[in-house]
């Protein structure tokens, strides 16, 4: 991985952390039982089901006020794409964290149901 990483993931979890700390009351609960992964780029995986090789983030998993069995097939979290942040941010570390925290709460939205305007509406984007 590239020389960049640790300081990519020490940034990116920073944000992370902090923007959940600065969540509404009501939602900070269900972004603290989420669970975040941090990657480098999408897998070959994402890219041959036809996801964009530039994807900064995805929720996965069934979104919270989906019922199911307790061992979900796939867990619910949330990914972060953060060589591709970084490239987003064309390497400047303000633009980085601002875009992690907005891909992090768009993400957090799909986990929650709710969309970009109802997110704009709560004051979260």
């Amino acid at each position: 991985m590239d020389e960049l990483w640790p300081e990519l993931l020490r940034l990116a979890r920073e944000e992370v952390a902090e923007t959940i700390r600065a969540l509404p009351d009501d939602l900070r609960p269900h972004a603290e039982g989420l669970a975040v992964t941090y990657e480098a780029w999408p897998s070959d995986a994402l890219i041959a089901d036809g996801w964009d090789e530039d994807l900064l983030g995805m929720f996965v998993g069934d979104p919270l006020d989906v019922e199911g069995p307790a061992e979900a097939a796939v867990p619910r979290q949330i990914q972060l794409f953060l060589e591709n942040l970084w490239d987003f941010a064309e390497g400047d570390e303000a633009i980085y964290r601002e875009e992690v925290r907005i891909t992090y709460i768009h993400e957090f939205g799909h986990y929650l149901g709710l969309d970009e305007a109802e997110l704009e509406a709560r004051g979260l984007l």
